[in-house]
């Protein structure tokens, strides 16, 4: 467990679930090992809300999204060091108040909207880990000027990066949406 900065251990996921919240801003799971991460600054979370807001009208009823859920990659065995991530905001299918963990096998899309210190970890790091949990699509929202979007779409656990839109973006998958990027920062 944890004994100020020094991890004595690595954590499973249900370890992990279990210690809740440890400090200001959040943390993640990756390989076992715990990984803090700063709050967000409010341009950041005033764009997760407005993202939240033009989606959440135009979702199927069987999914729902999710502002700063932890996700269990589902990358190691119960009781093995394992990957929990906290995607900025997840659309998943509903399910029933069970709590918890939301597990990647029921997520349908992650979205990461990079803040001045994740830039190499939401572009790189949790793109890998992303497609290796199998989530079938990716979105990177850019919040410098112009605001931009990049999908990415999974095939063949890797993903298939589209160009990034400005404006508009409208997808077909995996919902049919339309996005006003201009909106976000508004």
């Amino acid at each position: 467990m944890c004994h100020g900065d020094r991890v004595t251990e690595l954590l499973t996921v249900a370890q992990y679930a279990a210690l809740g919240e440890v400090e200001a801003g959040y943390t993640e799971l990756v390989e076992g090992r715990l990984i803090r991460s700063p709050k967000a600054l409010a341009d950041h979370n005033f764009a997760c809300g407005n993202l939240i807001m033009q989606l959440a009208g135009q979702l199927p009823e069987d999914l729902q999204v999710t502002y700063a859920v932890d996700v269990d990659l589902e990358l190691a065995p119960p009781g093995k060091p394992g990957f929990v991530r906290r995607p900025d905001l997840v659309v998943s299918r509903r399910r029933t108040a069970e709590g918890g963990l939301v597990r990647a096998g029921e997520v349908v899309l992650a979205v990461e909207v990079l803040s001045f210190n994740s830039h190499y970890t939401d572009r790189r790091a949790k793109r890998l880990d992303y497609a290796e949990a199998g989530i079938p699509f990716y979105w990177i929202v850019d919040l410098d000027e112009p605001v931009s979007l990049t999908p990415l779409r999974l095939t063949e656990r890797r993903y298939q990066e589209a160009s990034a839109e400005t404006g508009v973006y409208e997808a077909v998958e995996p919902f049919p949406c339309r996005i006003q990027m201009d909106r976000l920062t508004e």
